[in-house]
């Protein structure tokens, strides 16, 4: 049976089915699983082969190649699938998984406005090793599965099922007219919650290609749009698709839906635009998708004074768009974004990293406003979709670092010292405690416009009130200069105890170790 992870008694009414119901409670899951993921990511992905999970961690593995380091920095990378699930209208989500990972993944999903339950399958080392869990998989998704209540229930193969090769590919394609969609997102396969988004978003474009070459699909609920579109592929911020379906319209285009969807069948409207524009260019599994729809990519974004430009003639070239059209399209939105960036100068080094995707377009928009960007740091992968934006910002002089982890981006921002950082959380922890002005990336930057007009003038002002405040910066960190640092780190009703003897034994055994490690490294 499924049941929804309760933090206190206050969750004991079974929301599963996505409305409160008259029913009656559930119990929470009691006793742990049994296994964990202590083992560590290479023992869990050898478990994974060894049950029959080869095929898909080769494909992870081909579509989000990690390196030069295992792995960059993120939260588990299913809270990005499970977000575009909770986003969609009329599907359910259920996540099959080691029970501390369930409540933690849906803490922060509901932190970040999820609207409905998180299913939840338990299990225990007997159901994990003798099938029962899928078989209770299996009986969850027939229970929930109610045409009237549901379109598609997503079913999430975390960490330990993964590793245990509990197959849901097994499970019905469908019951009672309600998709089921079952993915596995391990922490040992897909490198960021980023790219963890495409492996749904991928998933569901499958299924819905497979039924518009069957037949007849049902229209989207807003209707299908008189004019040819452009799919837009890749989260972004509310207004942007707004604003770029108004520099399409000079066209003879319009914007269509936003990948990831928000509910199933405007993904029927995604697969039927000819073109779709890669604003995140890492979706590889999306892009595999429409690719075999025989739909045109266009990487990059309109962003900008050049790069909007350059994402028109893209758009008018993959369309076919008369030149009289492109003109019309450039002299009625260019001026306007010249005149906004002119309007919010930015003056100032700033470093930038972060792991959402559009980390590169945010750099564009930073140095068309006048800032000196030297470094850019994502967690995402260089693709051949990212093309156009590293050749822009390399003849700018930016040194670019795919799939950065915390120690790159530190690195360059104590070697540059910057006048503003943006990055993450503890980039922008150290950033501070250096004395430099910090902003995080995810909800301060990426949470406002960046495309044409309504881009151009957005990042100035929170910008250049962040940088203003490095004198307030200064007084602070001199006020605690030495408070909760090294020895004083934590609270003392007194000074700590220094033993420096026991200090400079420990750090002998470090070294010896050291010093073997190398030796075998060397044999």
């Amino acid at each position: 049976m499924t049941e929804e992870i309760r933090y206190d008694d206050s969750a004991a009414v079974e929301v599963i089915r996505g409305e409160a119901q008259d029913e009656t409670p559930v119990s929470a899951p009691q006793g742990g699983d049994g296994m964990g993921c202590h083992a560590g990511a290479a023992e869990m992905e050898k478990a994974a082969r060894m049950a029959g999970k080869s095929d898909i961690l080769d494909q992870y593995a081909k579509d989000y190649p990690q390196g030069p380091h295992d792995k960059p920095q993120s939260m588990c990378p299913a809270f990005g699938s499970l977000r575009v699930g909770l986003r969609m209208r009329r599907t359910a989500t259920v996540l099959s998984g080691s029970a501390c990972c369930v409540y933690g993944l849906t803490f922060v999903s509901h932190f970040y406005g999820a609207r409905r339950s998180v299913g939840y399958v338990p299990f225990n080392s007997e159901t994990l090793v003798t099938g029962k869990l899928f078989e209770d998989i299996r009986e969850a998704v027939h229970d929930m599965a109610d045409p009237d209540r549901y379109d598609a229930i997503i079913v999430t193969n975390l960490c330990v099922p993964t590793a245990s090769g509990v197959p849901l590919r097994l499970l019905p394609n469908e019951i009672n007219g309600v998709r089921i969609v079952g993915i596995d997102v391990p922490g040992f396969g897909i490198p960021t919650h980023a790219e963890a988004k495409d492996v749904l978003a991928g998933a569901m474009l499958n299924y819905a290609r497979k039924e518009v070459e069957a037949g007849a699909v049902q229209a989207p609920v807003s209707g299908k749009s008189d004019r040819p579109t452009v799919t837009l592929l890749g989260e972004m911020f509310p207004a942007d698709p707004l604003g770029i379906g108004g520099m399409l319209a000079p066209l003879g285009l319009a914007a269509g839906p936003v990948v990831p969807c928000r509910e199933w069948r405007e993904l029927y409207s995604a697969l039927d635009s000819k073109v779709v524009a890669a604003i995140h260019p890492f979706y590889t599994a999306a892009i595999r998708e429409f690719e075999a729809a025989g739909r045109t990519i266009v990487g990059s974004a309109p962003v900008g004074l050049d790069g909007t430009a350059d994402w028109l003639d893209a758009i008018a070239n993959a369309y076919g768009v008369t030149e009289d059209k492109l003109a019309a399209a450039k002299n009625a939105f260019l001026p306007a974004i010249k005149a906004g960036l002119a309007a919010n100068p930015i003056k100032g080094t700033i470093t930038l990293s972060g792991y959402e995707g559009s980390e590169l377009l945010v750099a564009r928009l930073l140095i068309e406003s006048g800032a000196e960007v030297p470094y850019v740091g994502t967690a995402c992968p260089k693709t051949r979709w990212s093309a156009p934006d590293v050749a822009w910002l390399e003849a700018q002089g930016v040194k670019i670092k795919f799939r950065a982890s915390l120690e790159d981006d530190c690195a360059a921002m104590e070697a540059i010292k910057p006048d503003l950082a943006i990055g993450t959380t503890p980039v922008v922890q150290k950033g501070k405690e250096m004395g430099i002005p910090s902003l995080y990336f995810t909800n301060l930057i990426s949470a406002r416009p960046l495309m044409g007009p309504a881009g151009a003038g957005s990042l100035g002002q929170v910008v250049n009130a962040a940088m203003a405040n490095k004198g307030r910066m200064d007084h602070m960190r001199e006020f605690f200069a030495g408070v909760g640092e090294g020895d004083t780190a934590g609270i003392w009703e007194g000074s700590p105890n220094l033993r420096p003897d026991f200090r400079a034994a420990h750090q002998k055994k470090l070294d010896k170790l050291a010093r073997v490690a190398k030796a075998e490294e060397m044999i």
